[in-house]
């Protein structure tokens, strides 16, 4: 697994650990090893140090000072903020997108319903999580507005890892594709109003009955920090 980047080190330690954080090779509330990581990318610790800091800013994980450094968690109440945040976000692509470019993002979720469609029977959730991501981010590339991609991007990443998670199950898959082929076919039929009720029904409940938050991470975290706090410190 070694890291070759022909402009940046840390550009390329920043982009294979993040690769690694959404797909899930990490869990939520996992701590990072610096020295591990450099040994295993085979770099030294200062671009694995940079991409942590990196990372810290897109929400993928956190900086407990006397403690390290942790794969994001979230709880309800932040997965409803991030929920909400996206649904004002992607009204108004899929507003601007069917004045700019109405049949581009039609042809687009046609063709990735299709693929959700294979994904889905095939049990690829991969796959299908990929394509969801895609589906997604199509409303971006067709509203035409380089300043609603730049919003998304503050939280793109922690969605996607969230969407890999959520994606893992049978039953969510078949309840996520349901959506996303009743999306496609209210815009193929330009029903807008239509469209944007669905989105943001599946916006805000997505994973209402799925995401279950590592309460024990949090808590084994905060044990730890009580007991690194009561450690006497040198005069």
């Amino acid at each position: 697994m070694r890291v070759e980047g022909p402009l940046s080190l840390a550009d390329a330690v920043t982009d294979r650990l993040r690769q690694e954080i959404v797909l899930g090779h990490f869990e939520l509330g996992d701590a990072l090893s610096e020295s591990r990581i450099a040994r295993r990318y085979e770099v030294s610790r200062t671009p694995v140090r940079e991409a942590f800091a990196r990372l810290e800013i897109e929400g993928l994980v956190c900086t407990e000072p006397q403690s390290g450094t942790y794969v994001f968690t979230i709880d309800q109440a932040e997965f409803m903020k991030v929920s909400e945040t996206r649904s004002v976000l992607e009204l108004g692509a899929l507003r601007l997108a069917m004045q700019h470019d109405p049949d581009g993002l039609k042809e687009a979720w046609r063709q990735l319903t299709v693929e959700m469609e294979q994904a889905m029977r095939g049990g690829d959730s991969t796959t299908y999580s990929r394509c969801d991501a895609r589906f997604h981010e199509a409303l971006y590339q067709h509203s035409e507005n380089p300043y609603l991609a730049a919003a998304r991007r503050s939280f793109a990443s922690k969605m996607d890892t969230i969407r890999n998670k959520l994606g893992a199950t049978p039953e969510h898959m078949k309840k996520s594709f349901t959506e996303h082929l009743e999306l496609s076919n209210a815009i193929a039929n330009d029903d807008v109003e239509g469209a944007a009720e669905i989105l943001d029904r599946h916006i805000r409940h997505k994973g209402a009955s799925f995401w279950t938050v590592p309460e024990k991470i949090r808590e084994t975290r905060r044990e730890r920090m009580q007991k690194l706090a009561s450690l006497p410190t040198a005069s």
